[in-house]
C-alpha cells in the first residue's frame, strides 16, 4: 500500500465518522445528497455524449468519488470536475 493509499483511506474513515455523526437526525439530508448524487451523475451522462467532449477524450468517468463530489458540491462541483480534467488534457 503507498503513502497515499494509506492517507487516503484515513480520510475516507474519517470522513465515514464525521457523516454517522452529523447525520442522526438529518434524514433530509441524506436525501437531498443522494438526490443530487444522481442528478449530478445523470449529469456526467448527458454531457459524455456531447461530441465536443468525445472528440478530445475528456469524457469524465463514473465512480464513487465523482458521485460524491456531485452531491456534496452539485453542478458547480461537475463542472470543477470538467475543467480539472480538460486543464490535465493540455
Amino acid at each position: 500500500m503507498s503513502e497515499y493509499t494509506g492517507i487516503l483511506w484515513i480520510v475516507v474513515i474519517l470522513g465515514i465518522v464525521l457523516m454517522m455523526g452529523i447525520l442522526k437526525s438529518k434524514a433530509d439530508w441524506i436525501v437531498n445528497f443522494l438526490l443530487r448524487g444522481i442528478m449530478g451523475m445523470l449529469g456526467i451522462y448527458f454531457v459524455n455524449m456531447l461530441p465536443v467532449v468525445t472528440e478530445r477524450g475528456g469524457a469524465m468517468g463514473y465512480n464513487i468519488l465523482t458521485f460524491v463530489i456531485g452531491g456534496t458540491l452539485g453542478l458547480p462541483g461537475i463542472a470543477l470536475m470538467y475543467g480539472i480534467n480538460f486543464y490535465m488534457m493540455l
